[in-house]
């Protein structure tokens, strides 16, 4: 199968990081666009049903696919996040699922005023658009 150009991942920087059992902060990650599956398999989550809230941590342990060293993304490791870290996952989400696969580098970088992440595009080798 020919590489369609369709960017299906997506590297991001944490603003704080998440600090695993040992103190390691893990800064630097991976999140994968999602798949319908990704929206609909967490509603069967016992959690899910009883607090509705907790969609959001299930659906971010599916796509986020690294964090640092950490290669299997849990909700549990989701749920120990900073507030603000998780936030930045929560609109990164929104920007590469609803807003397209225009976002390349994403850092956690914010803007001057203190708001949304700021992204940087950067272009895939060859692929014409």
């Amino acid at each position: 199968m020919s590489d369609s150009g369709l960017q299906t991942e997506f590297d991001f920087t944490l603003p704080q990081g998440y600090v695993d059992d040992d103190g390691t902060v893990h800064t630097e990650g991976r999140m994968r666009l999602a798949t319908a599956a990704d929206e609909i398999k967490p509603l069967t989550d016992p959690l899910v049903q009883e607090n509705g809230s907790y969609m959001t941590i299930v659906l971010l342990s599916r796509v986020v696919t690294q964090l640092g060293s950490i290669d299997n993304i849990t909700p549990e490791v989701i749920e120990s996040l900073f507030v603000n870290d998780l936030a930045y996952l929560q609109e990164l989400y929104e920007r590469v699922n609803d807003g397209g696969t225009e976002f390349a580098d994403v850092t956690g970088e914010r803007d001057t005023e203190g708001g949304v992440p700021s992204t940087e595009r950067t272009t895939q080798g060859n692929s014409a658009k």
